[in-house]
């Protein structure tokens, strides 16, 4: 009931993770993620999401999936076969850009995994989809996630204001030329 025509359950996979479709069934490992406000510090307005936000984010992905094909995936282990975090391209707010988000257990920080599955996620969102382009935002002092996105080939533009006044800094990629 998961499989859209389009796209299997496992979207890609990397050395050492699978990212695959969200299940309706992912609501709690959703949670304990984005309900970390460790997790959650620089993600949003801050705030740890509730449980029936998580369940909303579910349904908002499993309609990506129909409109669009792609959206947030879980990240599994390919050893322990456990949810490490999740990540994905999207559209918030109806934006035009797709933008990369990414997250991951607390007690997966540090690993490499991010870099990895950004990594992948931006070579799968060009060569299933042709996307031309991906930003992502993180908060100017985030030095971890610009890391990530640095080694994941994004480069620094712009600081963008926020609706709130607070200020989130760019970063756009392109596929290298062929």
């Amino acid at each position: 009931a998961f499989n859209h025509p389009r796209m299997p359950d496992i979207a890609f996979e990397t050395a050492r993770l699978q990212a695959r479709r969200l299940h309706p069934t992912d609501v709690d490992t959703l949670h304990g993620v984005y309900g970390d406000q460790e997790v959650v510090r620089w993600a949003g307005d801050g705030k740890p999401l509730s449980r029936a936000l998580c369940e909303k984010w579910v349904e908002v992905t499993l309609n990506n999936y129909a409109t669009r094909g792609y959206g947030m995936f879980a990240l599994v282990g390919r050893e322990s076969g456990a949810v490490v975090g999740f990540a994905g391209l999207v559209h918030p707010g109806g934006q035009l850009e797709a933008e990369i988000k990414y997250a991951l257990h607390r007690s997966r920080w540090g690993q490499g995994f991010a870099t990895e599955a950004a990594t992948a996620l931006l070579a799968y969102g060009a060569s299933h989809f042709g996307l031309a382009e991906v930003i992502a935002t993180a908060a100017p002092e985030n030095e971890a996630s610009h890391r990530v996105l640095f080694k994941a080939g994004m480069q620094r533009v712009a600081l963008r204001e926020n609706d709130d006044g607070t200020f989130s800094q760019s970063f756009v990629w392109r596929p290298p030329s062929l």
